[in-house]
């Protein structure tokens, strides 16, 4: 536990100790506030934040493989990871002490949208328990991305390609489950084979989600998504330390 505790507390420090963390939390509050005010937020003349969390997946698919590329590909490519395998630290212990760290790093970006909330709630009188399951949904959403981007960052030196990687995994886990994306597929696929793609995306679980009713199978959903990611990066630096 002391073992995870260091790397988790170096990691986070690590966010802070350069500019770009705070170039990634001014880029993702500016497009997070962008995107709901361009898609008719006051047009809508509801109070709530459903255009909000509407935007997140689309964001997320790039804002979070951003922060997950550095992850192991930077160890790698300094030679740090060479001597971090040499610590008494087991591999799980350094990919949930990274993990963690990058995860409550995203949680305080999302955190830093609640001048949103303060918007919202001055305009009218909204649903709090949509804006809570609202914000829980985002943050499994991000840890689920994470996870993935995890995963590349051990596979991959390089950080871009990392990137690049992320993305692509990420994106075919949201788009997959779009109204449109299923339209298609439905027109060469069984009806069965579609639904099952579908019920693989992230989309449909975080709709689920913001409706305000935390199902079993959604949360369910996000845990597998992180443990399964977690598990297979754990793996892949495992076998690299074995070599």
């Amino acid at each position: 536990m002391n073992s995870f505790k260091a790397v988790f507390k170096r990691e986070l420090k690590s966010y802070f100790a350069t500019p770009l963390a705070y170039v990634f939390l001014v880029i993702f509050l500016f497009f997070s506030g962008y995107l709901t005010f361009k898609q008719g937020f006051y047009e809508m003349r509801q109070a709530d934040m459903r255009t909000f969390f509407m935007n997140l997946p689309l964001l997320f698919v790039f804002m979070v493989p951003s922060v997950a590329m550095r992850l192991w590909a930077e160890e790698r490519k300094v030679g740090s990871i060479e001597l971090l395998f040499t610590l008494p630290i087991t591999i799980r212990q350094a990919v949930l002490g990274k993990f963690f760290a990058a995860w409550l790093f995203l949680a305080i970006a999302l955190a830093l949208t609640f001048p949103m909330v303060i918007t919202v709630c001055y305009l009218g009188d909204p649903d709090g328990g949509l804006i809570v399951t609202g914000y829980i949904g985002s943050i499994l959403m991000a840890g689920g991305f994470l996870a993935i981007g995890c995963f590349f960052s051990a596979v991959s030196k390089n950080q871009v390609i990392s990137f690049v990687l992320s993305v692509v995994a990420c994106a075919v886990l949201v788009y997959a489950g779009m109204p449109t994306t299923m339209n298609y597929l439905s027109t060469f696929m069984p009806a069965g084979l579609v639904s099952a793609i579908g019920g693989m995306s992230f989309q449909g679980h975080f709709e689920s989600i913001q409706k305000g009713v935390l199902e079993f199978k959604d949360l369910a959903y996000f845990v597998l998504i992180i443990v399964g990611w977690i598990a297979a990066c754990t793996i892949v630096l495992d076998e690299r330390k074995a070599s």
